[in-house]
């Protein structure tokens, strides 16, 4: 019998659909540091580089049973990385446009301490209700719009779809949107009246 090093890229991917962590090594150790030079390449970080390509070890193992591949091994791993590492660049561009957003206002609106004092409030109001959402809904939530984590990311993390992940976003702005309601409607009318 061959050993996993002696097996074809393709022959080792069969074994780990069937869950075989000797194929799983092999296939990691055959192709780290490819996939890893890949990342680099484009995001000229190694921290990073290194976190993308164990992101995607990772998402592997997890969908193993269900992954197709129509190409080669080699080939629908590249172009695997390539995908996380795109997403990374959205991740990156949405969140500087986040802070970038809260600079301006920030620069925009007098950071008085009664301000300070409503923005604390809202935070805090807006923490509660986050806490009160069902226990994963409030996974999904946190990732979606803590981590900056795409629908389709989500769903492989926590192994349920895309659809599911959807439900449980637009539950928990439902359930936040009713929670902040009335701290809301109060912030409105304080900002009419000092207009």
């Amino acid at each position: 019998m061959n050993t996993p090093e002696q097996l074809s890229d393709e022959d080792l991917f069969k074994l780990l659909k069937n869950n075989d962590i000797k194929a799983f090594d092999e296939l990691y150790s055959r192709y780290w540091s490819v996939l890893f030079s890949a990342a680099y390449r484009r995001v000229k970080s190694r921290e990073i580089a290194e976190e993308i390509v164990q992101e995607y070890f990772v998402s592997l193992w997890k969908t193993r049973a269900t992954t197709v591949i129509n190409t080669s091994v080699a080939a629908y791993f590249k172009s695997s990385v390539r995908y996380i590492v795109i997403s990374y660049y959205q991740k990156e561009c949405l969140h500087k446009n986040y802070t970038e957003s809260i600079t301006h206002l920030s620069r925009v609106y007098d950071n008085s301490t009664e301000q300070e004092v409503e923005l604390r409030d809202l935070v805090l109001n807006l923490e509660e209700g986050i806490s009160l959402l069902p226990d994963k809904c409030r996974s999904v939530f946190e990732l979606s719009r803590k981590q900056f984590q795409s629908n389709k990311q989500i769903a492989l993390q926590l192994g349920i779809s895309e659809k599911t992940v959807e439900n449980h976003l637009t539950k928990a702005l439902k359930i936040l949107k009713l929670h902040l309601k009335e701290f809301i409607t109060i912030l409105l009318i304080w900002v009419m009246i000092n207009i």
